[in-house]
């Protein structure tokens, strides 16, 4: 069979996996399981052995960066000690294909002792584990992808999907929002998109370039070229703001502008602004649309800094 025809089999496989798990899954046993999380004073304890176990590995992760604390526990490490991270209070989901895992069964009586809810994920309900769960979830009976029916493939992908679909259904219960999944993704890109906000990177005090509208154009060159931001603020009256970046200076050169004469005259009167609680990708967003490099801040109606582009990149806003 050729390469194509084995991808084509194998995603065909899955696909009727996730659709037999679909149609398998009991929907009040898992209404029962979101309360069971939901309710809990803990945290979800995940485990699993094998490829179950990778799979409750991301399950955790995913639990844990949407809003229910959540970690995961190698059964046979449980056995040897780690059973002291579980304790009262906690929740425990329990992975396995069979629902016969030496090493799970092993946990079942000190779970049963500590009395924790007991969650399982298994193919079908003959096993020990589901058996003993006191909600139990099954995927359904379908085949795996691995032609020997041998190495876990579509019984993981099922396994991965409904975990997905708990967490999701956990995240909308729970009402987690935007800035809620920032709070535990502070590193890289992403934590810098949903937490910088303009107020953290702009120049504010003296650091913003200032002229008032009678100043002249040259001496407004200078405070521009002084405070390196491309661009100065004109303070024309109370509450009348206006702008004049270095490349309108570079126009008015060419149709030989007498620079000498006020700012005033010349300056933008409707400049591009921010807020300074706007987050930083936001105003990147305005700035792209509106193809300037830097906005003026304002508090209300108060001056209180300039953002410019250089900021957000040197900030890795993107």
């Amino acid at each position: 069979m050729s390469n194509r025809l084995i991808l084509k089999k194998v995603i065909d496989i899955e696909m009727k996996a996730i659709l037999t798990m679909l149609n398998s899954i009991n929907y009040i046993e898992f209404d029962k399981v979101c309360k069971l999380i939901i309710d809990c004073q803990g945290r979800l304890i995940i485990t699993g052995m094998g490829k179950s176990g990778l799979v409750g590995r991301k399950i955790a992760a995913t639990m844990a960066s949407t809003g229910t604390p959540a970690f995961f526990v190698h059964p046979g490490e449980a056995g040897h000690g780690d059973l002291g991270m579980i304790v009262k209070g906690d929740v425990v989901l329990a992975i396995s294909n069979s629902g016969n895992s030496d090493e799970i069964n092993v946990l079942l009586p000190v779970i049963k002792k500590l009395d924790l809810p007991l969650i399982s994920i298994t193919k079908n309900l003959s096993g020990r584990l589901a058996q003993e769960a006191d909600v139990a979830l099954t995927l359904g009976d379908f085949e795996e992808a691995c032609p020997m029916g041998l190495a876990p493939t579509s019984s993981t992908t099922a396994t991965m999907v409904l975990g997905d679909a708990l967490a999701i259904v956990l995240l909308e219960a729970r009402g987690f929002k935007s800035d809620d999944f920032a709070l535990s993704h502070p590193a890289g890109s992403l934590g810098k998109k949903l937490l910088t906000d303009v107020s953290d990177i702009m120049k504010s005090g003296d650091e913003v370039p200032v002229v008032t509208g009678d100043t002249s154009i040259i001496d407004a060159l200078f405070e521009i070229t002084e405070k390196r931001l491309g661009m100065t603020v004109v303070v024309d009256g109370e509450n009348n703001y206006g702008v004049l970046t270095d490349g309108d200076i570079r126009r008015l050169l060419t149709i030989n502008q007498d620079m000498s004469q006020p700012i005033a005259s010349v300056m933008k009167t409707t400049p591009i602004t921010a807020s300074p609680e706007m987050k930083a990708s936001e105003a990147l967003n305005i700035m792209r649309q509106k193809k300037v490099n830097q906005l003026i801040v304002f508090n209300s109606d108060k001056l209180v800094g300039v953002l410019a582009l250089r900021d957000l990149v040197q900030a890795g806003i993107n």
